[in-house]
């Protein structure tokens, strides 16, 4: 059996004294070995230099050395309905087992290839092939050696499984999504143009971020591959961007309205104002999860984007574009605008990250929700004091928006609304 060390890499030194015995990061239960128990159950099915499974489908581009990067498919040592594997999407509810079980089971196969090197190798084409389709496809893989699994905490892309280089694929019959495929054969439709109009048609955001990051759409020579990290969020963007532009041409909302959920020990209070646009997250990171690992105070950070939006990336990362896209899907299916202040607070129970999704999914959860409805901001902050553990001073402290929502007066309050 593998020790718990070939499970992960570059770790901090505090990790190798604890062993996941003394749990001296402070947290109810090491990652490290939920990681390594899920990946002990499925050793025996992937101690093998050859994989036959069905994929979910599921790919994945790296970006180490980009602009050479590892492009290849992600698949389980097991046939059948495998969709819940790689569609995050289906994950609300779930545990941290849960999901880390869900992405232990899928081999990510590497190949290394340029980023515009789209028609270089089988393999490359199986990979493309494999994210345009629309359900679980046969799989069968050789790789040049086994398997082999790391720890990866990432805040952007979910947790995957044992990773080796590729010798060869074999994809069975392929079945496409017919919308899919139209995007990826026209190649005078931007890529942007593509993602909108998948979107409009009711296909998956994870299905649109696969596709993207294998560069199956844009026009001719413009097509590359993007890491897989890359797309999640470009996708998001576009696609909130898109929303959001719409949302501006709508009335404000009439009262202040209060979402929440709570998930993996993470709480989510989304709160819509009736002023003009503009957008915040907020993160407080207790001490004890997994970006504030050894701090003594709650770690707090946010970005936020006036009416006119932002020309520079979030400081937060992908989180933004996520819960971005979210409240705009909400606003523009109510045809309202509205001033969205997110507040999240990431208690000890969260003990690693699983990925964007998980943000933009929960958001997506709360606006499924019966709001809360109050006549004033302090109201709607009486409120959410009950729900939220950091006062509503600090709160205001780090934020931007709420600042210019108490302080600065706005065309509503001369004209109306």
């Amino acid at each position: 059996m593998d020790s718990v060390d070939s499970l992960f890499s570059g770790s901090d030194s505090l990790c190798i004294l604890c062993r996941g015995a003394k749990l001296l990061c402070g947290k109810d239960r090491c990652p490290v070995l939920i990681k390594f128990y899920s990946s002990v159950k499925v050793k025996p099915l992937t101690d093998s230099l050859n994989i036959d499974g069905s994929s979910p489908p599921g790919v994945f581009v790296g970006r180490i050395g980009y602009p050479y990067v590892s492009v290849g498919p992600l698949i389980p040592p097991s046939h059948g309905d495998t969709t819940l594997l790689d569609t995050p999407e289906m994950w609300i509810g779930r545990s941290i087992d849960d999901i880390v079980d869900f992405r232990s089971q899928l081999v990510r196969g590497k190949h290394l290839v340029h980023i515009r090197d789209l028609e270089s190798s089988h393999i490359i084409e199986a990979t493309r092939e494999m994210a345009l389709c629309s359900s679980p496809i046969d799989v069968e893989a050789e790789f040049l050696k086994k398997p082999s699994a790391r720890l990866v905490l990432d805040d952007e892309v979910q947790p995957f499984g044992p990773t080796a280089p590729l010798k060869k694929i074999d994809v069975g019959n392929t079945r496409f999504d017919q919308k899919m495929e139209k995007a990826y054969c026209d190649t005078d439709l931007k890529a942007k143009e593509a993602v909108l109009s998948l979107y409009k048609d009711g296909t998956l955001v994870s299905s649109i971020q696969k596709a993207f990051s294998v560069g199956a759409f844009g026009e001719g020579k413009a097509r590359r591959f993007v890491p897989t990290r890359w797309s999640i969020t470009a996708v998001d963007s576009m696609v909130g961007a898109h929303l959001m532009e719409k949302m501006k041409d709508f009335p404000l909302i009439n009262e202040y309205l209060v979402f929440e959920s709570w998930q993996l020990d993470n709480r989510f209070v989304v709160l819509m104002m009736p002023r003009a646009w503009s957008y915040e997250l907020i993160e407080a990171w207790y001490p004890n999860t997994v970006w504030n690992p050894f701090g003594k105070e709650v770690a707090i950070m946010s970005s936020s984007e006036g009416f006119e939006g932002r020309t520079t990336y979030a400081e937060i990362g992908g989180c933004y574009y996520a819960a971005r896209l979210a409240v705009n899907e909400y606003l523009v299916k109510e045809r309202r605008q509205a001033r969205v202040v997110i507040l999240r607070e990431a208690h000890p129970g969260y003990i690693m990250p699983v990925g964007v999704w998980n943000v933009r999914e929960n958001v997506r959860a709360a606006l499924k929700t019966q709001p809360g409805k109050f006549p004033s901001l302090d109201e709607a902050f009486k409120y959410i004091s009950t729900r939220l553990v950091i006062p509503k001073e600090r709160w205001i402290k780090e934020s931007t928006v709420l600042k210019e929502t108490l302080f600065q007066r706005g065309l509503e309050d001369f004209f109306g609304r």
